[in-house]
């Protein structure tokens, strides 16, 4: 080890002790941080000459750690294992842990401690959700059952604490979000010039939805969550949904719950009003699919936009060529206006062939939205509407369509084989189909493919629509603004896979809203931690390298290591842990983790 010294260009010396050793691939010599110090004039207080002083400080760890290279270890080969004891002990929340404490979590939660008088440890508590959340997911239960998978002690605390704490976390959701941005903003340089919007929904395992809280006359008083509603997947359960607000890096920003009954058009608003309020930003541009493109979402987002520099909020919308007005069809189909570009996608060259245009849109927005006969109002905004063209996309919609068509074929000469919920997407191609509204069975009518439908939507094969308020913005810059809703559709995919989201085990709504709380937390330090791996590798792969990145006591305060990876050895280099060592001390793992 070494004291290594770097000036920046006034002259601070920042310290950090190093190490060199060689690369398990390249067999080449490197060097690596065992330990930040910071810089050296921080420490001036305490020391005469800091540099000096840690140079000296080096020496004495090398020379320890000459003499404890080797150690004898006695083994007692009649020892017996203890029943329910966990032996394998997990070390990879280590690097969840150190971004946890760099946003200084723990201390929001034990000011919450304090505020309210209570002496439930909300801090460890929310500490092993969020953990356990990302690497041995499941109910509150399951996870306070396998706590002990964590190679820190979660002692202290019951389940019936966890539920307590619950509460809490409800009360201070909002405030949490806040400090997550703000205490993440300057370190990891979190852009909200544009915000990428989306809502998806979570099943319950139950087999009826909650009802509403109604006074003596009706009027709802609360509104509960488990709902019927729409679910991505067709399941028959109750469901809740979630809007979800991620910044341009695909960091999460807010998020909002409503109940599964309701429309995800008219609760994007309301989240990103609420997250402009929350972080104090005056104009962002979101980003959203075709589903949430609406007259209202474009007024009420962007107002009667008639100039290229509109302070308020911009959007960028997909648009449905199918279910748009025949202008806007022929439009698009025509070929006249189109130019092709060759562009970069990664390491692929494509074509992008494309053309738009400024238009004068006709919208019809609500309002008096709150009376008893809300009215609506014409107006008319300026809009740039891009279209392009995909061989590749046409092909697979071709694809698609011609597998539906092949169900709706067989849908047609076996109704009983099917339902409602069977026939989805081959019951669009089919003439004078109708379900039994109890049972959802195919009722006895005479069916016939829709040939007429099949043959109109082939002529839009390949071509994708973009709507936007940024007049100025090329078509490549909306195509590659667009691009970035893949980021929110993979942080959903996330959620639901790898953290294991659904279903939902809690009941009420209290609980259900700290459920979202500590998987908000637990997506938003996977998301900086792939960060700091500069986005190299897939978070299906980072969790499972965590997951086995495991340890397994030896002999009195040695523990052996399990399982070192690429990921690992990168994960160590960014923060300065050891990954490959085989053998480490109690005191080494205790260093780490910082506890």
């Amino acid at each position: 080890m070494y004291l290594k010294i770097n000036r920046n260009s006034k002259g601070r010396a920042s310290l950090s002790i190093c190490e060199k050793y060689r690369d398990p691939v390249t067999r080449k010599p490197k060097d690596r941080i065992i330990q930040s110090l910071g810089f050296a004039d921080t420490y001036l207080d305490r020391y005469d000459d800091p540099i000096a002083h840690f140079k000296l400080e080096v020496q004495k760890m090398n020379e320890a750690k000459k003499q404890d290279s080797v150690i004898s270890v006695s083994l007692d080969m009649r020892e017996s294992l203890e029943p329910g004891q966990i032996q394998l002990k997990n070390l990879g929340y280590v690097f969840i842990k150190r971004i946890y404490k760099e946003l200084e979590i723990d201390k929001f939660w034990k000011a919450v401690s304090k505020k309210e008088k209570t002496t439930l440890d909300l801090e460890k508590i929310f500490e092993m959700l969020v953990f356990m959340r990302i690497l041995h997911p499941g109910s509150k239960k399951k996870t306070y059952e396998h706590k002990d998978f964590l190679f820190e002690s979660f002692a202290g605390f019951s389940l019936d604490d966890v539920y307590r704490a619950l509460d809490y976390y409800t009360k201070y959701d909002a405030d949490f979000q806040v400090w997550l941005y703000d205490h993440s903003a300057p370190l990891y340089h979190r852009d909200i010039k544009t915000t990428y919007f989306d809502c998806t929904n979570y099943y319950y395992d139950i087999s009826k939805p909650d009802m509403d809280d109604l006074d003596d006359n009706g009027n709802i008083l609360k509104k509960r969550y488990r709902k019927y509603g729409p679910e991505k997947n067709h399941r028959r359960d109750p469901i809740i949904e979630m809007g979800l607000l991620i910044d341009q890096k695909g960091i999460p920003l807010s998020y909002g719950l409503f109940p599964g009954n309701e429309s995800e058009k008219v609760n994007m608003l309301p989240i990103i009003n609420r997250a402009k309020h929350r972080f104090g930003f005056n104009r962002t541009i979101v980003v959203a699919d075709r589903g949430l493109n609406t007259s209202d979402n474009i007024f009420y987002l962007n107002g009667n936009n008639k100039n290229e520099n509109n302070p308020r909020d911009g959007y960028i919308y997909g648009q449905s060529i199918r279910g748009a007005d025949e202008e806007f069809k022929k439009w698009c189909i025509d070929s006249a206006g189109y130019q092709v570009d060759k562009v970069q996608d990664g390491n692929q060259t494509v074509y992008f062939k494309h053309k738009s245009r400024i238009y004068p849109r006709t919208i019809y927005i609500n309002v008096d939205k709150d009376t008893d006969k809300p009215r609506k109002m014409t107006i008319t905004v300026d809009q740039k509407q891009m279209v392009y063209f995909s061989q590749k996309y046409a092909d697979k919609q071709a694809l698609e369509r011609n597998r539906a068509v092949q169900r709706a074929k067989d849908l047609i000469a076996h109704p009983k084989k099917y339902d409602k919920v069977s026939a989805k997407g081959a019951s669009g191609y089919v003439k004078n189909i109708a379900f039994n509204k109890k049972t959802g069975e195919i009722m006895d009518v005479h069916l016939e493919l829709d040939t007429e439908k099949i043959e109109n939507e082939s002529k839009y094969d390949g071509y994708y629509s973009i709507v936007t308020s940024e007049l100025k913005l090329s078509d490549l810059e909306i195509r590659n603004a667009y691009k970035g809703l893949a980021k929110i559709e993979e942080t959903f995919r996330i959620t639901k896979s790898e953290l294991d989201t659904r279903p939902i085990h809690v009941t009420t709504s209290e609980h259900i809203e700290s459920h979202f709380t500590t998987c908000f937390a637990a997506i938003t330090l996977l998301r900086l931690l792939e960060q700091k791996l500069e986005n190299r590798y897939p978070t299906a792969q980072i969790i499972e390298s965590l997951k086995q990145f495991q340890c397994i006591h030896i002999h009195s305060n040695i523990y052996r290591m399990t399982y070192t990876n690429h990921i690992l050895e990168q994960c160590g280099k960014v923060f300065g842990i050891d990954t490959e060592s085989k053998y480490k001390r109690k005191e080494e793992i205790r260093r780490n983790l910082k506890y």
